[in-house]
């Protein structure tokens, strides 16, 4: 399975723990970002996972964020 994934700053790094939980499991990751703990805005990593589900480069999306309002809204 193909499965896009992305987060903000907050969850970067549970965003690096669950891909590589999932690649061990043998399905494919593409990770749009953020690749550091740096203050970015969530839309910005929301929206071209949303994209890639949408149009059916990605069969799943993961979305985390520091409270998981933000990527829920975007």
């Amino acid at each position: 399975m193909k499965i896009a994934i992305g987060a903000d700053h907050g969850g970067y790094r549970l965003k690096e723990e669950l891909a590589s939980f999932i690649r061990s499991l043998g399905h494919e990751i593409e990770d749009v970002g953020c690749d550091c703990e740096q203050s970015v805005d969530y839309p910005d990593y929301a929206l071209p996972v949303c994209e890639r589900v949408k149009s059916g480069k990605a069969e799943r999306g993961i979305l985390v964020c520091g409270t998981g309002i933000g990527m829920s809204i975007a």
